[in-house]
């Protein structure tokens, strides 16, 4: 074997190698082919790079792809200034090298000196950067020995958002409130927990809070979640403040048939199962259906599982209340995927909204007269919450709002809209501390059919 051999053979078992391999690996695929990055890093069906790794490396490159994406322009600038020319426009290989190691030594708990060892291995190793191994070395090196004064000052003048979706977020809640939001989106989410009851004592036990929403939150899992007190007793169930906001505005429903129509992973389901009623889930994936059976099992939760098109479901009586939650731009959610605005745009959200108007217009066929329909999404865009609620309620006169008025839920009325709608930031619910506060971004609105 010739000593080149064997010094790449070398390189194959360098420890932590294969991880930033496989994080940069993804981060092309997020970045350059805007693949959501759940399915990338999913345990059984994501990247065959990902799912060849431990369970440590996993959680590492996890880390690595969202810390890279939460700051990718802040990363951009910082490697940027330390380039004598800017990379070569077809560089992306190298591109994703650099930044994978620049989240590490920027953000993450790595020894410099480990990243920046790794990368140039990683840069030697492929061909199409080997020639730039010295390069990377270099512009790593300065960014580690300049980032305590460098890092606060790129940060500040920075926005770590795609240029559609920050023009976006400007457009419909202005500057300041758009500022806002982005700079909550640097900030990972606390964890949310819906109980089924006894709320302070669920904070109590697992060292959280009481929100004024009424769900439990946890700045940090004390432990592996399916290890928490409750968990296999199904006392709760993960769910963002926000997305368990949609369901209570349903009100009393004890009793009464209610459809959710867009049901797994089966939060909202469960929230309706809890409260009394009779509950139809509708869901078109078998494999999320699996997920939702298993869910409502360990809750110990009933409700009838419909696998489906909603357009072509057609039950044989109306309902007494639907639940739409429907398919989304999931800009809302940023906090927790900030892969969503880098595999996104304009177009999407266009088309998504249409497809939600045409859900909307189905769920209103679903309802007894008098019967109340709530629609909701995770996106923060006009275009999929007021914008189109405005122009259905335009050209469906048997559907008429039926405001939420103040005070009728008390810990709603900092969110809702002149019109009697929700809508939810990153950068609403402010508490004690930035790690405690903040939720996902909702719409929401309580529709009811005529009698």
């Amino acid at each position: 074997m010739t000593a080149k051999a064997i010094s790449a053979a070398a390189r194959l078992v360098t420890p932590g190698l294969a991880a930033r391999k496989a994080a940069a690996r993804l981060l092309a695929a997020v970045v350059d082919a805007r693949t959501p990055l759940d399915g990338l890093t999913d345990h059984d069906h994501g990247h065959p790079q990902f799912r060849a790794l431990e369970p440590r490396d996993r959680a590492l490159v996890r880390a690595i792809l969202t810390t890279a994406l939460r700051f990718r322009r802040t990363i951009e600038a910082m490697i940027g200034a330390r380039l004598e020319r800017p990379l070569p426009a077809n560089a992306h290989a190298l591109s994703h090298i650099l930044h994978v190691a620049a989240a590490q030594i920027l953000f993450l708990d790595v020894p410099d000196s480990a990243a920046v060892d790794l990368a140039v291995t990683h840069a030697k190793d492929d061909p199409r950067t080997a020639r730039f191994s010295a390069l990377v070395n270099g512009v790593l090196r300065e960014i580690a020995r300049r980032k305590e004064r460098a890092l606060p000052a790129a940060l500040a003048k920075t926005v770590d958002a795609p240029d559609w979706f920050a023009r976006s977020l400007e457009a419909a809640y202005g500057e300041a409130p758009a500022g806002e939001i982005l700079a909550a989106h640097r900030l990972e989410p606390a964890i949310d927990l819906t109980v089924k009851s006894d709320a302070p004592g669920w904070a109590e036990r697992l060292d959280g809070i009481v929100l004024p929403t009424g769900s439990v939150r946890l700045e940090r899992l004390p432990g592996p979640l399916t290890e928490l007190p409750g968990f296999a007793e199904g006392k709760w169930w993960v769910q963002d403040a926000a997305a368990a906001l949609p369901a209570r505005l349903l009100g009393g429903i004890a009793g009464l048939r209610v459809a959710d129509l867009c049901a797994a992973p089966g939060g909202k389901t469960a929230q309706l199962a809890s409260a009394g009623a009779s509950v139809t889930a509708l869901e078109i994936s078998p494999n999320r259906i699996k997920r939702l059976r298993a869910n409502l099992d360990r809750l110990k939760l009933d409700a009838e599982i419909v696998e489906g098109d909603l357009f072509a479901f057609a039950p044989d009586a109306p309902f007494d209340a639907v639940l739409l939650d429907a398919p989304c731009s999931s800009t809302g959610t940023v906090r927790r995927h900030p892969d969503v605005p880098w595999t996104k745009s304009v177009e999407d959200v266009e088309k998504l909204a249409g497809l939600q108007a045409r859900m909307l217009a189905h769920a209103a066929t679903l309802l007894r007269p008098g019967g109340r329909l709530v629609f909701s999404n995770c996106s923060l865009e006009r275009g999929e919450g007021e914008a189109l609620l405005s122009a259905f309620l335009a050209d469906n006169p048997q559907i008429v709002a039926d405001p939420v008025r103040p005070g009728e839920f008390p810990f709603l009325d900092p969110f809702l809209t002149g019109h009697g709608w929700v809508r939810t930031t990153p950068a609403g619910l402010k508490l004690a501390t930035p790690a405690l506060s903040g939720l996902d971004g909702f719409f929401a609105a309580r529709l009811r059919r005529r009698d």
